[in-house]
């Protein structure tokens, strides 16, 4: 039986099971330049880290950070909870064919009336549904993934409900109890799969971790039809931004100078080892301020592509300089304009 206290507490967990407020994990692609991997490494950052660490286990595996946070769902049976509430969404879900109706976004939240957290990836097929234990997708083995998870008291999570109203996810698996739903509206509407409300185009929303770490929320909805990190993000936040975006050849957008702050697309990654791979070998989504002083790093949902303008989706930002110096070092080469 489970007994009281940090075995309970829903939160992001570190590399040992540990609650920590934030990580941030880079999962390796399979081909590396001048090396084939297993697809299944990663790099691991916490608020207790200075730079990447290679993490000591695969991705795939229910060990690590990754898995002991997703073992309050698995293990922990919190998807037959009567007093916690959690929404798995995924454009591209497992076991679910994929549809266009929905965002371009990938995520999962698990809460009770204290804290959780909300996990933001790019990983298709991820995560599993609950009742079928902890697994990796193989599609997750080819190209690099990135994984943020940030911890977040009760109230914080009414505010990510707002927003995921704009990002309109696919939400294929959840369980939003009775002491939820009236607070928690706009998610019951989204679980539901019910026709939404009539929307703005976008929202900005100031996020706080559990441990008072700030953040800011970019949603836009499908009304909004602009490349978010050129036409929104680079100007909002006043800093050139370097992307590293998934972008097929024929759909990729170019890096644009044409607005008075310019976003440029990151071409080759290079991360501690040494270990170096090719932007269309990284499914990841982030953007980083070429300046140092503006110190901004964003992680998110949506591809520098034509038909993505189209879509809704969203980034959460952050000028933590562990957050930013770990993403600037890991920019090998970008395209200018």
């Amino acid at each position: 039986m489970a007994t009281a206290g940090a075995q309970t507490e829903i939160s992001c967990r570190n590399e040992a099971g540990k609650p920590v407020d934030w990580f941030i994990m880079y999962n390796l692609p399979k081909y590396k330049i001048d090396d084939v991997g297993s697809g299944l490494d990663y790099m691991y950052l916490d608020s207790s880290l200075k730079n990447w660490q290679m993490s000591k286990f695969l991705v795939n595996t229910s060990d690590g950070a990754l898995g002991s946070t997703l073992k309050s769902l698995y293990t922990g049976k919190g998807f037959e909870s009567n007093s916690s509430a959690y929404v798995l969404y995924n454009d591209a879900p497992p076991l679910l064919n994929y549809t266009k109706q929905y965002g371009h976004t990938k995520g999962a939240l698990h809460f009770d009336r204290s804290q959780g957290f909300w996990l933001i990836h790019s990983v298709p097929h991820f995560p599993p549904f609950p009742e079928r234990g902890y697994s990796w997708p193989p599609t997750g083995k080819q190209n690099g993934q990135t994984l943020f998870c940030v911890t977040y008291k009760y109230g914080q999570f009414i505010e990510i409900a707002q927003q995921l109203l704009y990002y309109n996810p696919h939400v294929y698996n959840y369980s939003l109890p009775a002491v939820f739903q009236e607070e928690m509206a706009s998610l019951a509407l989204l679980c539901k799969g019910s026709k939404l409300p009539w929307i703005s185009q976008k929202r900005l929303q100031g996020l706080i971790s559990a441990e008072g770490e700030h953040f800011l929320s970019f949603a836009k909805s499908h009304f909004y039809a602009d490349d978010i990190y050129a036409a929104w993000v680079a100007q909002a936040l006043k800093t050139d931004l370097l992307t590293e975006t998934w972008q097929r050849k024929d759909h990729m957008l170019p890096s644009n100078c044409s607005l008075p702050k310019h976003v440029l697309n990151i071409k080759r990654i290079k991360l501690p080892g040494p270990i170096q791979f090719y932007s269309h070998y990284d499914h990841s989504k982030w953007c980083v301020s070429m300046m140092s002083e503006d110190r901004w790093t964003c992680l998110g949902d949506l591809n520098r592509e034509d038909q993505q303008v189209w879509k809704s989706g969203g980034l959460v930002c952050s000028q933590n300089p562990v957050i930013y110096q770990a993403f600037r070092q890991a920019v090998a080469y970008y395209h200018d304009c």
